[in-house]
């Protein structure tokens, strides 16, 4: 039986594939396919821009999100000819969230990986699926229910372990990967080439972990994450949710600020891009905290709870607040959403895309937020909004006309508008 050379050079790390949109062109090697069998094109270069964002209240407002994979690129996966996955190589078809609920703290995978890892070994599983049926060889038949106690044992042999696509069971064992060798790699070890070779052409996901230094990797298609150590995730998690809270504060703090504001019609476009600028931030450091709560499992069922707690209410909020400001509230959140961290402090970028004009222009309301806190049903407030436009001709509104468009108890009505005025000019929080 082949032996699988062990021996790990170097570890490369590569993040997943990020959701950021690439703005800045991309300059890509590629040939030109032949236009006949007997004429040959030169080799050229091709230049690829990302689509430009256009305002969105302005005319034929269009927005597209880039589709380039810029590391797919770079790493040979993708044939720019044809525009699509070059031949032998197979999409990912679970998320890096679907990959981490698997290996998380708790399961009896991660239990067996790290065993093995505290027992300096190595190892090479596979999660089977019907593509990786002619990429091994060799080795013998388990067939049997895993433990982790049996995935620590097997692993001392040599070859790869194969596991069935449910987690569940242990089908081979000892066996010898035979990938496409013509796949590109970044990985230098065997183990790891190997690994990442199969996943790519396989489309499965592969564990490689090093016995030199103990790291467990994931491939999964085209897709590569180390798993990082239990309690440095758990400090980091900590750290990132302090920052959270006080995003959150600093928030709180916005929104008083802007029912004043509101109230007296004297919001700005530059109230609003600050105000979706810190919600932004929220969300993208909740995703970024989720990802680590699923890696920590039921190590991090406390920090689970607590940003529950401190984003409670927020996407309400940003969505009344877009229905506000925005005819078309998707294009903006579309918008926010291939912005990075460093995207969204500019505010001067924010508002020429978003209205097409400086921080400093006047805007009004349509009244969806501050009409929320009403006794109002959604049917209630859109007639009220497509009657007077906007916030500040309801606050001013005739009480006859409010009692023809809210035929239910119209005098309550009153009462909470006259309520909500005197808890804003009071600096009450809503």
């Amino acid at each position: 039986m082949e032996e699988i050379n062990q021996t790990i050079q170097k570890e490369v790390i590569i993040e997943f594939p990020s959701t950021e949109s690439f703005l800045k062109p991309v300059m890509v090697e590629v040939k030109k396919p032949n236009e006949s069998k007997s004429n040959t094109a030169p080799d050229s270069k091709i230049v690829i821009n990302a689509p430009k964002t256009e305002t969105i209240e302005g005319k034929n407002p269009e927005f597209v999100k880039p589709r380039l994979r810029r590391k797919n690129i770079e790493a040979g996966i993708i044939d720019l000819t044809k525009g699509k996955l070059k031949e032998g190589v197979k999409e990912s078809s679970l998320s890096k969230i679907d990959i981490l609920k698997k290996l998380s703290s708790g399961t009896g995978l991660r239990e067996g990986l790290d065993n093995i890892v505290n027992g300096g070994m190595g190892a090479l599983i596979v999660i089977s699926n019907p593509s990786t049926e002619n990429l091994f060889q060799g080795g013998f038949k388990i067939n049997c229910k895993f433990t982790s106690k049996r995935l620590m044992e097997l692993a001392k042999m040599d070859g790869a372990l194969i596991l069935s696509d449910d987690f569940k069971k242990i089908c081979y064992a000892n066996t010898l990967l035979t990938p496409n060798k013509n796949l590109t790699t970044m990985e230098t070890g065997t183990r790891h080439q190997a690994a990442e070779r199969t996943a790519k052409q396989s489309g499965a996901m592969v564990i490689a972990v090093s016995e030199r230094i103990g790291k467990i990797t994931i491939y999964h298609g085209n897709s590569k994450y180390v798993l990082q150590n239990t309690e440095e995730l758990l400090r980091r998690a900590t750290e990132t949710m302090q920052i959270l809270e006080k995003q959150r504060e600093v928030f709180d703090e916005l929104i008083v600020n802007m029912n004043l504001l509101e109230l007296n019609n004297m919001v700005s476009v530059g109230d609003v891009c600050s105000i979706l600028e810190r919600l932004e931030m929220i969300r993208k450091m909740s995703n970024i905290i989720n990802e680590y709560i699923i890696e920590l499992g039921k190590d991090g069922i406390i920090l689970r709870m607590r940003m529950r707690e401190i984003t409670k209410g927020i996407e309400k909020t940003e969505d009344l607040i877009m229905k506000d400001y925005f005819i078309k509230p998707l294009k903006a959140r579309q918008f926010f959403e291939g912005l990075s961290f460093d995207g969204l402090l500019d505010l001067d970028n924010i508002a020429i895309v978003l209205f097409g004009c400086s921080l400093e222009k006047s805007i009004i309301p349509k009244g969806y937020r501050l009409l929320s806190k009403t006794h109002l049903n959604r049917e209630e407030v859109d007639s009220l909004i497509r009657h007077f436009k906007n916030l500040e001709a309801i606050f001013s509104g005739n009480k006859d006309i409010i009692r023809r468009i809210i035929r239910d108890n119209p005098d309550k009505l009153q009462k909470e508008l006259s309520s909500l005025r005197e808890h804003i000019i009071v600096g009450k929080k809503i």
